[in-house]
């Protein structure tokens, strides 16, 4: 019986990085894997897309879409345990980046796979009141005495979360890199509107030039 153990326990440790089933020795912690926590459909696609790009680089994205699943493993114990450790761990980054209120609806889930579809198809929804109130803070947002870097950061922050929340479906036409360069026209009309008067003369002269 020790004997079989041993050989599990090897069996688990000679697992390559690359493999879902390797476990780093930091990703049993408790730390969130993002500082930002989900609270409904007004940040939902931020923190997906956050959320994926940590996962990914843990190669654990896969306990997420249902691509790495338990049955793949069911031939052996020491495994199966393993991918049971794994998606118990997934689940921990999942629950700890959702907000109270959501997590008491979730806390006695047991699989990370359906935890990630039903917050989809919870929260991945866009009413007009979110994009409104998006775009408002856009519209409103002024330098007010801000770094011209920071500003620029924080104002371009404010565009990356209205792209996403109305991302368009992929398009190869023509019409693609008009509708590109638009955007970047409409966005350096934004940022030049809103800079100090300071930089009036600064304005006059890039206006003059686009």
């Amino acid at each position: 019986m020790a004997g079989a153990s041993g050989s599990n326990a090897n069996s688990i440790s000679s697992l390559d990085v690359g493999n879902p089933l390797h476990l780093q020795t930091n990703d049993s912690n408790s730390r969130p894997l993002i500082n930002l926590k989900l609270t409904g459909s007004e940040n939902y696609r931020v923190w997906a897309n956050a959320m994926k790009i940590a996962l990914q680089a843990r190669n654990k994205m896969c306990y997420v879409d249902g691509t790495c699943t338990k049955a793949a493993y069911v031939t052996s114990v020491s495994l199966s345990n393993q991918w049971e450790r794994c998606n118990a761990v997934v689940l921990s980054w999942l629950l700890i980046s959702i907000s109270n209120d959501l997590y008491l609806s979730q806390v006695y889930s047991e699989n990370a796979a359906k935890v990630w579809k039903e917050l989809k198809e919870t929260y991945d929804k866009l009413d007009g009141s979110i994009l409104f109130n998006l775009t408002m803070k856009i519209n409103n947002f002024k330098q007010n005495g801000l770094p011209v870097s920071e500003y620029y950061h924080k104002l371009n922050s404010l565009w990356r979360e209205f792209d996403i929340l109305t991302k368009l479906s992929p398009c190869t036409c023509d019409a693609k890199t008009e509708l590109g360069k638009h955007n970047q026209i409409m966005k350096l009309m934004q940022f030049l509107m809103r800079l100090d008067d300071v930089y009036l003369p600064i304005r006059s002269s890039l206006l003059t030039q686009t």
